[in-house]
């Protein structure tokens, strides 16, 4: 199965965080959209790994996504190890996204970070002809997508693109809302940490109407970029 996009994150949660309302956009445009974790998240504060995996099923099934697939790596612990960058290679090759959406190149996450860094990495080792991946027992096919769009997560960066995402954004927090045992719930008796206190969502949503109001919009997820984008005219932008 071929899809137009592929979003490949660190944990459960950072898809619905950063770019949620870019894979709603995108869907309601006629593209697909799918999305690799790389983690289950087993070292958040609440919750614990199966909870995650329902939560993760739940919100996939909001967002109408064609796939989610979670990769099982050790979280807290994401690094360039070659059998992590194979098997995102695997994915790439399996999928060939014409773009990729990953998590920030600098944030608070240490795996968000890494993350960055070993997608590009294995974006670029999928497009070789020599090397090689199996699927099933059988040779993939290279494919190295044409675009790597990097989120912006907990860290302010500036944005290289933002992406209107006003009539969305409703949706999108019921998508990051999936994820109970991790964001604020009254009724939970699970230990506070950084991400489930109301301000944590209030932030969320000052950071889209943030990016927002830079394109003269409601709400906006920004995206940074390795190099510019070309377009053929100035009437793509008008």
């Amino acid at each position: 199965m071929n899809v137009d996009i592929l979003v490949i994150m660190a944990h459960p949660d950072d898809a619905e965080l950063c770019c949620s309302g870019t894979i709603l956009a995108s869907i309601n445009q006629g593209l697909t959209v799918g999305l690799v974790d790389l983690t289950r998240g087993e070292l958040g504060t609440r919750g614990d790994e199966q909870i995650r995996l329902l939560e993760s099923k739940n919100s996939s099934d909001l967002l109408e996504l064609k796939f989610r697939d979670n990769l099982g790596f050790r979280d807290g612990f994401i690094s360039d190890a070659e059998n992590y960058i194979n098997e995102i290679i695997k994915k790439i090759r399996k999928y060939s996204p014409k773009i990729i959406i990953t998590n920030s190149k600098k944030d608070r996450h240490p795996d968000h970070e890494n993350t960055s860094k070993i997608v590009k990495k294995a974006c670029f080792l999928s497009g070789l002809v020599k090397y090689k991946t199996k699927l099933n027992n059988k040779n993939q096919q290279p494919h190295r997508p044409k675009l790597i769009l990097y989120s912006i997560q907990n860290d302010y960066i500036e944005p290289d693109i933002i992406i209107d995402v006003s009539n969305f954004f409703s949706k999108k927090m019921e998508s990051v809302k999936c994820f109970k045992s991790q964001f604020y719930d009254p009724e939970s008796s699970e230990p506070n940490s950084f991400i489930s206190s109301l301000e944590f969502l209030d932030f969320v949503e000052s950071r889209s109407i943030e990016m927002g109001h830079k394109i003269g919009t409601k709400h906006g997820e920004g995206f940074t970029l390795d190099n510019p984008v070309s377009i053929n005219s100035l009437s793509n932008i008008i």
